[in-house]
């Protein structure tokens, strides 16, 4: 097992949610943390409360993610470790009314999610090539995306969303093999229901109603849970090209 206590790690979308208790637990891991974010209030909180930086970022601008990159490793040199927890959600049908999906959303919901994921990988990948091997396996980073069931399971209304999550999928076995012979590990993990901002926003009892639609356990995901897998990735060497689910076992219905 790998231990990267004393190396540093960039998480996007760091300020809340899943990217919140992932640049949280990879604090707790030992590692110096870098919160890539839009939301400077709660970034530069969240930042605070581990012990990390924040950087603002917008995923979909290399540009951006180039500087933002520049700024970690200034503060704690190149990061090892790469959790791509950035984007956005959408709800629009392909025709509604008579009238086709808004292309501006469909092209905003793909540049945030699947472009920002490539955008912060491939660039992260080109800082973490020029390091040293961390071991006698020559790994010298890994990258961990953040997919979703949605990219299986998509539902009415999720066409944009979907196709965004299932481009992470696509993307995750060609970029771990693109990468292996640099010692650079690429795994994407697929969430289910899990209590992010979104969801807890949601009355309690449709709370519980979505819960109750996971077999087991029979409840919403916790961020830590999500964090914890994103933990096991980094540290087991040979979890490399992999779609993870972690959805409970459950199946999206069509709506």
């Amino acid at each position: 097992m790998l231990d990267w206590a004393g190396h540093s790690a960039v998480v996007t979308g760091g300020a809340s949610g899943l990217g919140a208790a992932t640049a949280q637990k990879l604090a707790e891991d030992g590692l110096s943390v870098c919160i890539f974010d839009l939301n400077e209030d709660q970034g530069y909180a969240h930042a605070k409360k581990i012990g990390g930086k924040f950087v603002r970022v917008d995923v979909s601008d290399p540009t951006s993610v180039s500087a933002g990159l520049d700024q970690a490793k200034k503060s704690n040199g190149v990061s090892r470790v790469l959790v791509n927890c950035a984007g956005i959600g959408s709800a629009a049908k392909t025709v509604s009314r008579g009238e086709p999906h808004d292309f501006g959303l469909f092209d905003k919901t793909l540049r945030v999610n699947l472009m920002g994921s490539f955008n912060c990988a491939s660039q992260a990948a080109a800082l973490m090539v020029a390091e040293d091997a961390l071991d006698g396996d020559g790994a010298r980073g890994v990258i961990i995306n953040t997919a979703s069931v949605a990219a299986f399971d998509g539902q009415i209304g999720q066409v944009a969303y979907s196709a965004s999550k299932g481009g992470i999928v696509g993307m995750t076995l060609p970029m771990a093999r693109d990468l292996a012979d640099k010692g650079i590990r690429v795994c994407s993990v697929a969430p289910g229901l899990f209590l992010t901002p979104l969801l807890e926003g949601l009355p309690y009892d449709v709370q519980a109603s979505l819960g109750a639609q996971v077999p087991f356990p029979s409840r919403l995901g916790d961020p830590a849970e999500f964090a914890a897998m994103v933990s096991h990735i980094t540290q087991n060497p040979m979890l490399n090209g992999e779609v993870i689910r972690l959805d409970g076992a459950i199946r999206m219905a069509p709506r």
